[in-house]
């Protein structure tokens, strides 16, 4: 007879825990996956693109935009803590001027996604469903091999965009606009 002891999940308190000794990951219904640093081409592009939000956003007081590392807890008991690359949560969601020590308790209104050579299209593709089904109402997924952007908006169809179309805030940030090209530098 063989016997298997259950695997103790973790809270999302478990996970800062362990952030503040250098392991880095996410939380999937209390289960630890561990990430791995990106690269610099990967960190470029968030770089940009968070610029390029942040003109936007910023003197709009629009809301609050957040880069790796600053968690959202999307479900208790389990926990299910995810880091998007990027996140725009609006400021009707999340006060200006809230300090939030923790993880963000609050869906974000727009997530962007960095492709990373660790990831297949499909966890990618998966995400970006996930985080939709938690109310996210834009995702955009950049593809660095690829140079696109695939946009994803609500129950609509998948649009993929090259580096000759233009990223926008549909209703989520009315009036924003961005070059593809310029997500990857150009």
């Amino acid at each position: 007879m063989t016997t298997t002891t259950p695997t103790k999940l973790l809270t999302a308190d478990d996970l800062l825990r362990l952030y503040s000794q250098g392991v880095r990951g996410e939380l999937i219904r209390g289960v630890l996956c561990e990430t791995m640093s990106t690269g610099h081409e990967h960190g470029k592009i968030v770089t940009d693109l968070v610029i390029e939000l942040g003109a936007f956003i910023k003197p709009r007081r629009l809301g609050t935009l957040v880069a790796s590392d600053s968690g959202v807890r999307l479900e208790r008991d389990p926990d299910t803590v995810r880091e998007p690359d990027i996140a725009f949560t609006s400021a009707e969601k999340i006060p200006l001027d809230a300090r939030i020590p923790g993880y963000a308790e609050v869906v974000p209104d727009l997530v962007v996604e960095v492709h990373s050579p660790s990831d297949s299209r499909r966890e990618v593709h998966d995400k970006a469903r996930m985080w939709l089904s938690h109310g996210v109402r834009l995702v955009w997924v950049v593809y660095p091999e690829t140079r696109t952007v695939d946009v994803h908006h609500g129950d609509a169809a998948i649009s993929t965009l090259t580096a000759d179309g233009s990223l926008n805030g549909l209703d989520v940030l009315p009036g924003f606009s961005c070059a593809v090209r310029t997500v990857f530098g150009g």
